[in-house]
């Protein structure tokens, strides 16, 4: 081993050895040093005496080598913490002679074992450890990242007698033309044991990088390459990161780490296909010839012929005129440009006859070492600004249980099936616009699942929407633009309805400029089925269907019907494009836009321009219709209660008690049970027959009212809540229940309201037949 150790050593001289352990010995022609940990201990030990030849132990294989078979004299350095355990595994009685710190080993050299070369031992990183192995690691720097960075250091030759058919080179002497990975692996080990430089070989498990596209064991060179210097124009990159919107935030976070940390950038690759570096070598000096001559020669085949003309043109015709003598001289380059620096230059192609910088870059969050930083850096390179002003980046998608698609598996969703061009009853198709429903509602800027049950969830959430959209439809049969009550005439909770679309419509403007789609998801779900569905629409039926055809109340319904149809099928239009075109061609009323042409399509009707007089509802109104709402929760609780206790079955069978300690409230409740229109009054609202409020709560009173509820509306103001039998006979038209049922002569069962729309209709002409 040691040529030279400074002498302190020398006692164990010419039979000590270093003990290094590998699991690639294909590695060891080129190897360059043996790398140890300065601050481990080591030992010089003794072999004293050996068992049987050969070992084995379950499913491992053990084969001691001829230095130990032989019983030659040996003394080995390993790491002081594994002589115990090498003892065992050897089978050999090992006895420490002498210690001393690693650091201390730093530039003895050893004599190499295949071709004799002297090499020194140098200090290696953290990843040499006692874990396994002998705390001494065999440094191949052509072989290897953490061994290139040492071999750096240390000034060590880069050895890489591996040519790209994975074979070795004439440079590996006894092992030329075997495969590294096959018989050359097998025939180093031989040669090695043949030289009394094997101790032991064993069958050991351990990882090993594969392929991921060809599912083969790689093999690590240390090669030449094509670098492109970032140093230059780093600091322009990262001061330009600053300038672009990242979404999420935290991604310019992550850029700007991998963007600062950058000062060189390999360029070439060696594939057999991609976009061709044209460089020409000297056949015998391999001396580059690229100079402006040449590109721009090459530029011009290129430009007529394409790319490829580089792989099948002589070199003669490559080659610039003033060179075509010399052609025999040269050979063509192989090496192709990287993928990255390909897609990276993009945006010289496609922002050509557009505006630049782009609007935004959209790609998954493992581009920000890929195609974000590549297109970054050659548009700094070369324009001196960044190519884009908004990226985003976004997560994966996996299955309903987080886990990745695999079609091994059998999770993948195909989105051919969820649209429906593969139908079949196990994936029923549900159309392009639940799967981009699916898209919105999702945060994409994290992993994102899908799968059989989110889909049908989707598909429910879409039917609900359009049924809202449907309902509009059908109420609007015969509402033209002209019919529209002015704002000012409309009553309180059309106006609240408007502030109330106004907003969701602002919201969701919001949304789509900060790319949170989710939220537009989440703003729809929430007014479709909460605040229309839930309340306006339900309200509202009783004066679109029970009020006469051209009554106020039924006008300003629709009125404000028409504006939430004309907005939420415009804010959808981005996200389900078909289900908003189905519903613009099914409009019973045209939509003139500004130039006073009709807009035929959704796309042409622009997006819905703010109404400031919609959102200046005053405060104070907010605030009474947020405590009606409130209110009329805790109402239908009662009303659940007693519908439970037989005492009503529909809710216009109740009459409703109200008594607040606010005065203002209670001031406010009594207007609304006098309202002069239906759409504000409150029995409506509860949808009940009948609402009084009580001054004040007696005893006798409440005795008499069956079911009660109390909560607190505003610290310290509770609402007490009563439900009993509506008062009077039910009418068959509008089925609420009124104590003028039966008094009217012409019409005893209907009640005032219902009297007046039936007394005015037109008697039905008879025709006279002679």
């Amino acid at each position: 081993m040691p040529a030279s150790c400074g002498g302190f050593l020398d006692e164990f001289f010419p039979h000590l050895y270093l003990a290094i352990w590998t699991t690639t010995p294909w590695t060891i022609p080129a190897n360059a040093a043996v790398a140890v940990n300065a601050n481990l201990q080591y030992a010089v030990i003794k072999v004293q005496y050996m068992e049987d030849a050969s070992i084995s132990s379950g499913n491992k294989k053990w084969k001691l080598g001829n230095v130990l078979k032989e019983r030659k004299k040996t003394c080995l350095i390993v790491a002081s913490d594994l002589v115990p355990a090498l003892e065992a595994k050897w089978g050999v009685k090992l006895v420490i002679k002498k210690t001393m710190l690693g650091s201390d080993l730093e530039n003895c050299r050893y004599v190499h074992p295949i071709d004799n070369r002297e090499c020194p031992v140098v200090i290696g990183g953290d990843y040499i450890t006692t874990e396994s192995g002998t705390g001494l690691v065999h440094t191949a720097p052509g072989h290897g990242l953490e061994d290139y960075g040492t071999g750096l250091k240390y000034g060590l030759p880069i050895l890489s007698p591996v040519d790209d058919d994975g074979k070795f080179t004439e440079e590996a002497a006894h092992f030329s033309g075997l495969d590294v990975l096959g018989d050359g692996n097998a025939a180093v080990v031989k040669y090695l044991d043949e030289q009394m430089a094997i101790i032991i070989e064993e069958s050991y498990e351990h990882k090993y990088p594969y392929d991921w596209r060809t599912k083969k064991p790689t093999i690590f060179r240390a090669t030449e390459q094509w670098f492109a210097s970032v140093e230059g124009f780093r600091q322009a990159a990262m001061d330009a990161i600053s300038h672009v919107k990242w979404i999420p935030t935290q991604a310019e976070n992550r850029i700007s780490a991998m963007t600062s940390s950058r000062s060189d950038w390999c360029i070439s690759r060696q594939r057999t296909w991609g976009v061709p570096i044209p460089v020409f070598y000297h056949v015998k000096s391999k001396e580059p010839l690229m100079n402006e001559e040449t590109i721009d020669h090459i530029k011009s085949i290129i430009a007529q012929k394409g790319s490829d003309s580089w792989w099948y043109m002589t070199l003669e015709d490559l080659l610039p005129e003033r060179y075509h003598a010399k052609a025999s001289e040269y050979e063509k380059g192989t090496d192709t440009m990287d993928v990255w620096f390909d897609s990276g230059s993009s945006w010289a192609a496609v922002l050509g006859g557009l505006s630049f910088p782009a609007d935004l870059y959209l790609e998954g969050t493992d581009q920000h070492r890929g195609w974000f930083q590549s297109s970054l850096l050659t548009s700094i390179a070369t324009r001196g600004q960044a190519p884009y002003s908004s990226v985003i980046t976004h997560g994966f998608v996996l299955d309903e249980k987080g886990s990745k698609m695999s079609k091994s598996l059998g999770n993948v969703v195909d989105p051919r099936s969820v649209i429906g061009e593969k139908n079949s009853k196990e994936a029923p198709g549900y159309g392009a616009d639940v799967l981009r429903l699916w898209v919105s509602s999702v945060d994409y800027t994290g992993d994102v699942m899908i799968g059989p049950q989110v889909l049908r969830q989707m598909a429910d959430m879409y039917r609900k929407l359009r049924g809202t959209l449907r309902y509009l439809l059908s109420n609007l049969h015969d509402w033209r633009a002209d019919n529209a009550v002015s704002y000012d005439d409309l009553p309180m909770i059309d106006k609240h309805a408007l502030f109330q679309l106004e907003n969701v419509v602002k919201n969701i403007r919001e949304s789509y400029d900060n790319y949170q789609f989710f939220k537009i998801y989440q703003i729809i779900q929430r007014f479709v089925i909460v605040d229309l569905s839930n309340f306006y629409f339900d309200v509202a039926k009783d004066r679109l269907y029970v009020g006469g055809s051209t009554s106020f109340t039924r006008r300003s319904c629709q009125t404000v019907l028409a504006a939430h149809l004309l907005s939420i099928v415009r804010v959808i239009a981005p996200i389900l494009p078909h289900l908003a075109e189905d519903v613009w061609q099914s409009l019973p009323f045209e939509y003139i836009i500004k130039d006073s042409s009709t807009a035929k399509f959704v796309f042409e009707s622009k997006w819905p321009v703010v109404n400031e007089n919609w959102l200046a509802f005053p405060i104070e109104e907010i605030d009474f219709w947020g405590k009606i709402l409130e209110l009329r929760t805790e109402v239908n609780k009662v009303l659940e209660v007693a519908r439970a206790g037989k005492l009503i079955g529909s809710s216009l069978e109740a009459k409703v008690y109200i008594h607040t300690s606010d005065k203002s409230l209670a001031s406010r409740f009594h207007k609304m049970c006098a309202a002069g229109n239906d759409a504000d009054e409150l029995h409506r609202i509860f949808i009940t027959s009948q609402v009084e409020i009580l001054p004040v709560l007696k005893n006798e009173l409440i005795e008499t009212i069956p079911y009660t509820g109390e909560y607190i509306i505003q610290e310290p103001n509770k609402v007490w809540v009563g439900v009993s039998r509506a008062n009077g006979l039910k009418c068959e038209r509008c089925w609420n229940y009124t104590p003028e049922v039966g008094s009217l002569g012409e019409h005893p069962t209907l009640c005032g309201r219902c009297y007046r729309v039936v007394a005015v209709q037109p008697e039905p002409v008879v025709a006279a037949v002679s």
